[in-house]
């Protein structure tokens, strides 16, 4: 028994203007690059399984959480813009979670280990910077200010040696939720 489970059951809609109109592209994978089927997305629906939405190709820029559900305009996922370039699918996962943060790079410093989502990071780990993490096990997302808003960032399983290594361009963390809703 595995707590990761096939990934069969995901399907995104992305479409080119918003309320579901014009062109649209359906996907039940990774994409590296979706330039070719699409060249704005203004609304996406979410049919099942959750996805990280990037504004860059090869999963860089503006990442995106989106769970199941209807987002009639890029504004509904907190977008800047209506460019969408690449997206991977999170697949479910139903084990413990677990995961460490750290004070400092190459898991130095102050460390605290969490099991459980965390709204205010300073709160609990007196720090706002987080320079490097361990997922030990699940999926998480770090968000760039208290109670889940700004930046996103998802962590799947793996040492992370330094913050630039899940994309972010500084080190501040204030929250943190795990990924548990498909």
């Amino acid at each position: 028994w595995s707590p990761y489970s096939d990934l069969t059951d995901h399907l995104i809609i992305f479409y080119e203007d918003r309320n579901f109109q014009g062109r649209s592209h359906e996907c039940s994978n990774d994409c590296t690059d979706l330039h070719s089927y699409f060249s704005r997305c203004n609304s996406i629906r979410v049919e099942s399984g959750c996805f990280m939405i990037y504004e860059r190709p090869g999963y860089m820029g503006h990442q995106y959480f989106m769970r199941r559900g209807e987002y009639p305009d890029y504004q509904r996922w907190m977008g800047f813009s209506s460019c969408i370039r690449s997206c991977r699918l999170i697949p479910m996962y139903r084990g413990s979670y677990r995961m460490r943060i750290y004070e400092k790079a190459d898991f130095s410093g102050h460390m605290m280990e969490f099991m459980d989502d965390c709204p205010c990071v300073s709160d609990r780990f007196h720090h706002r910077h987080v320079y490097s993490c361990n997922v030990m096990n699940g999926y998480w997302i770090f968000y760039e200010y208290p109670n889940y808003r700004g930046r996103q960032y998802l962590l799947r399983s793996g040492e992370y040696r330094r913050y630039r290594e899940w994309c972010a361009t500084c080190s501040i963390v204030g929250s943190f939720r795990r990924v548990t809703e498909f």
